[in-house]
């Protein structure tokens, strides 16, 4: 077996000396972060959602504990009250993402989720149309393929390399062409796989945009440890989850559009709030422009508030202070996992996707195989890394199109085996699927991440070395 180059964070300091730089998220650890190690806990399921900081809480708290507020839709003092929060927590999320309100709108939602399906509900699909997406994409944005099919548009998706499950650029380029002039073309893509962490192209924003398409990113993954920049990139829509972002509140997220994108959506319904005045005996209604004929009923008008406290939080850590940070981090893990062998030489670990940190995230996938060279069940895995206080993550993580790729799966396989086994559950899936199961171990790092989880990560992965 070979042991680890770097053992101790002294070590690792005098190799990566830009290290010390970070400091302050150290401090933050302790002051904000303290339960984490007061319970004695690893987390590095940041992929799969933030954790907040104690001043998070204590600010809306405070928020709520000394103010009164109602529903927005009226105009009495206390709905008043609560409309001035709601439309600041709107102000604050167009100008985090440094986008002009004249230019983009910021429609709030239950997630990520959520703001794809208004996209998808609402697009022009029609059967001169295309639905194009990558491979590598979250199952909220593959979703979005049952509208454009009932609509009689053209789906592809974009395949990634095997190894560095990459886009390829020249077949992006040659899809994107395409697009028949004037016809309805929607290509999606995440800015940042959840799955394997590679970091898309934004470049592909504006080439899309110019052979007539509207591009929907799918930031989720992508902001918690990056900057998006709407002022340089400008894609027609953005989907985010703030929970991945800092923690709390769940259950909120938004959809920034570009308003001339958002003109061309037909709303498939309407409810209440989203229009202007409806009739039940006339048979109409009028919906309300931009962001309000996009929001279904009344928006969290509580939790709202904690958006705004939430990306303060941000803004005052600094999010390119985290990108540093999980940038060390992620480097050293996927060296030194990189590094574990077996007595008899085999390795102990595959990472998916690239094998340093150029164009890639602080996400990491990864298998384990025991010295004859088996897979262990990635179940498996999970189960023993919470028995040691490790959060992390197994199987597939809602993204498929990544799953069958790393696992040789074409899609007249995945075909066959919808129509042999039947409506059955991911394990049963797995079960079946006899060592070609299409999940991974996915380990993320974030605000709060420090040398000492890296480490007790490295610690638990040698426990499966035989």
């Amino acid at each position: 077996m070979t042991t680890t180059r770097i053992d101790s964070l002294a070590a690792f300091r005098a190799a990566h000396p830009t290290y010390d730089e970070t400091a302050a998220l150290d401090d933050l650890r302790a002051s904000e972060y303290a339960r984490l190690d007061a319970e004695g806990q690893v987390y590095l399921d940041y992929t799969g959602g933030g954790l907040y900081a104690d001043a998070q809480l204590r600010a809306h708290l405070e928020l709520l504990r000394s103010h009164t507020f109602g529903n927005p839709h009226s105009c009495n003092p206390t709905s008043q009250a609560a409309t001035a929060l709601c439309e600041g927590a709107r102000a604050a999320v167009l100008r985090y993402f440094r986008a002009d309100p004249e230019e983009y709108a910021a429609i709030f939602t239950l997630n990520a989720s959520g703001a794809l399906k208004l996209v998808g509900e609402a697009f022009p699909f029609a059967a001169d149309g295309r639905y194009l997406l990558t491979i590598d994409n979250h199952n909220s944005v593959n979703g979005i393929r049952e509208f454009a099919r009932a609509r009689g548009a053209e789906v592809t998706y974009l395949p990634v390399g095997a190894d560095d499950l990459r886009l390829d650029p020249a077949t992006a380029y040659a899809q994107l062409e395409r697009l028949t002039p004037g016809a309805a073309g929607l290509f999606a893509y995440p800015a940042q796989s959840n799955f394997s962490g590679v970091q898309h192209d934004l470049g592909l924003i504006a080439a899309a945009q110019a052979q007539g398409w509207d591009v929907l990113l799918d930031a989720a993954a992508f902001v918690p440890t990056n900057r998006l920049d709407l002022s340089v990139w400008k894609p027609d829509f953005v989907s985010v989850s703030f929970y991945k972002m800092f923690g709390y509140p769940t259950g909120i997220g938004a959809l920034l559009a570009r308003r001339s994108a958002l003109a061309r959506l037909h709303r498939p319904w309407f409810a209440g709030g989203t229009i202007t005045i409806a009739s039940a005996q006339g048979g109409r209604h009028f919906l309300a422009d931009g962001a309000t004929g996009f929001e279904d009923g009344t928006i969290n008008y509580l939790g709202l508030p904690a958006v705004t406290i939430g990306l303060r939080h941000l803004e005052s850590v600094g999010v390119e202070l985290i990108h540093q940070r999980v940038e060390l981090l992620t480097g050293w893990l996927l060296d030194e996992l990189g590094a574990l062998r077996h007595g008899n030489g085999r390795p102990l670990v595959t990472i998916y996707g690239p094998r340093d940190t150029d164009r890639r995230g602080g996400t990491l996938a990864m298998n384990f195989y025991d010295a004859a060279g088996e897979r262990i069940d990635f179940r498996t895995v999970e189960q023993q890394a919470s028995a040691a206080h490790i959060s992390l993550r197994s199987g597939c993580f809602c993204n498929p199109g990544v799953g069958e790729v790393i696992n040789g799966l074409s899609g007249e396989e995945m075909a066959a085996y919808f129509q042999e086994f039947g409506p059955i559950s991911f394990d049963d899936f797995i079960n079946r699927l006899a060592g070609r199961a299409t999940g991974a171990v996915r380990v993320s790092l974030g605000i709060a991440s420090t040398f000492t989880d890296a480490q007790r990560l490295l610690a638990f992965a040698r426990t499966l070395l035989s």
